[in-house]
């Protein structure tokens, strides 16, 4: 019955979306290569950053042949949402980069594909597209240089380990444990809260319920909760970690397939409960279920871990129980790597790479380069190492300080800007207009009230990313029509009075240096 429907709706459409087999990959020339980064910039800005990190991330080129071009994903997940969302959108941007494309071939990668050849391999299991909703990501912990065969006889004494993947949960990276996660002052509270909740016994009750750990791309959140599911899974409880995809892709498929009931009834018989990347987290009905679940394994006292890239406050797509359940726990923020931090993490990733390449060494003064130089995350560090150890092995050529400054300088990024939050608007404002934070989210409509509340709500505009509607609902719910008349009265303002215009450039300063 299906097949029939599909093939009449294709029949109408002059842009065709084939359902390409599951394993093909042809190399990608320059020129489509070039086309294809030129399109993911244009995705990007027409949905914006959240967006595309979500659901493009992780779209990859394969080809373009005649009028198809061949794309793949790693997951039938993505695969179902960007056929279903975003076909039209891609063909567009395709055919003005390439001429002729008219139609697409979505394909998921399999873990069997084989890479293209590089010349020089680190043992280092890292990924470096950060901004998709991801499996397990490895930021400290050493790689390991075992043989596959010992891999595979290491599986076995791993078995208990697979209970999560039987469970229908996703798979967790072994050499992401606490014995190789490295502690410095920015991540010692979170490391010493997570130990806690690991390696409390099943028979207390959670002290810290739910554990919510939040912090930037590439700063350990993904290994401090993996190694939470070990240790976990060590003392015998049964243990399940998803990232937010899978989380949508089981529900999802529970609902397709009318097995809904046994999807909650196995969520809910766990003792810990590990969810990743929470801020990819979409649907009404999803959160709904993420909602109840949450709601189940708290109130049944068992564990519940989750980590995210902000704190709850600021996930302005999650309903607002789901925010308040999450910061009714423990919420831990995992800051920027200090330098002495930067500094350990360099020299475990040289050792490691040493014992590869026994001739590799790094003189102290280019790691002290390094750790000054990329104060970004741990990610950029591996990179750093694998430039030095391809300039080693490469051309033969020791290493200095100016050396090491060329190979690495397309990872030495300026300072970024300071995020301004809309809770620090709102208080500076007040403060500068005498006023409380209660009155500029409360409904009085005095002059020495509104004046203010429009000033607040158009900085918000100007300084933080964040749409009209989320704009309106952190000032006391209001309609976005109403920031919006705000923002345009202050502009006009601004433009007549040089008074206001002056103290409307010492607030941005003041919120931004």
């Amino acid at each position: 019955m299906l097949k029939p429907r599909l093939d009449s709706v294709q029949a109408d459409c002059t842009k065709i979306v084939r359902f390409a087999p599951e394993s093909s990959e042809l190399p990608v020339s320059p020129n489509h290569s070039e086309a294809w980064q030129r399109v993911c910039r244009r995705l990007r800005a027409e949905v914006g950053e959240d967006v595309f990190n979500s659901w493009f991330g992780r779209l990859e080129l394969d080809e373009i042949h005649d009028d198809v071009a061949r794309l793949s994903v790693p997951t039938k997940f993505l695969k179902s949402w960007i056929q279903s969302h975003y076909t039209d959108r891609i063909i567009t941007a395709l055919a003005s980069e390439v001429a002729g494309v008219a139609s697409l071939a979505i394909s998921v990668r399999t873990s069997g594909r084989v890479a293209a050849p590089r010349p020089v391999e680190m043992p280092v299991h890292t990924r470096f597209d950060d901004s998709s909703p991801r499996a397990a990501t490895n930021l400290f912990a050493p790689p390991s240089a075992t043989a596959p065969r010992r891999e595979a006889e290491s599986l076995g004494r791993d078995a208990k380990h697979l209970e999560s993947e039987a469970l229908g949960g996703s798979p967790l990276d072994r050499r992401l444990t606490f014995s190789s996660f490295l502690v410095g002052k920015s991540n010692q509270l979170a490391h010493a809260a997570a130990q806690r909740v690991a390696q409390a016994p099943a028979s207390e009750a959670p002290i810290y319920n739910p554990l919510y750990i939040h912090a930037s791309v590439g700063l350990g959140k993904t290994h401090l909760i993996q190694a939470v599911a070990h240790s976990a899974g060590d003392i015998g409880r049964r243990v399940i970690y998803l990232t937010a995809e899978k989380f949508m892709y089981g529900f999802v498929s529970a609902l397709k397939a009318q097995t809904a009931i046994a999807f909650k009834e196995k969520l809910r018989a766990i003792d810990v409960l590990v969810i990743d990347d929470v801020q990819f987290l979409q649907g009404k009905s999803i959160q709904q279920e993420f909602c109840h679940t949450l709601n189940a394994l708290i109130d049944a006292g068992r564990q519940v871990v989750i980590a995210a890239d902000r704190p709850p406050s600021e996930l302005e797509s999650l309903d607002e129980r789901v925010r308040s359940r999450l910061a009714g726990g423990l919420c831990v923020e995992m800051g920027s790597l200090d330098e002495a931090l930067r500094v350990k993490i360099l020299e475990t990733r040289i050792a490691v790479a040493r014992a590869a390449q026994p001739t590799f060494e790094v003189p102290a003064a280019v790691v002290t380069l390094v750790a000054r130089s990329i104060q970004t995350n741990g990610r950029d560090l591996d990179g750093a190492v694998n430039r030095l150890l391809a300039h080693v092995t490469l051309t033969g050529a020791s290493l200095t300080v100016e050396t090491a400054e060329i190979a690495i300088r397309d990872l030495v990024r300026t300072r970024e800007p300071k995020r301004v939050k809309i809770e620090d608007i709102q208080k500076l404002v007040a403060t500068h207009f005498n006023v409380s934070r209660a009155d500029i989210l409360s409904s009085r409509r005095t002059a020495t009230v509104v004046r203010p509340r429009q000033i607040a709500m158009y900085l918000a505009k100007v300084l933080t990313l964040r749409s009209l509607p989320e704009i309106g609902r952190r000032f006391g719910g209001r309609d976005h029509t109403t920031v919006l008349h705000a923002v345009r009265k202050i502009e006009g303002l601004a433009n007549l009075d040089n008074q206001l215009s002056e103290e409307l450039e010492l607030l941005k300063r003041m919120l931004t240096d």
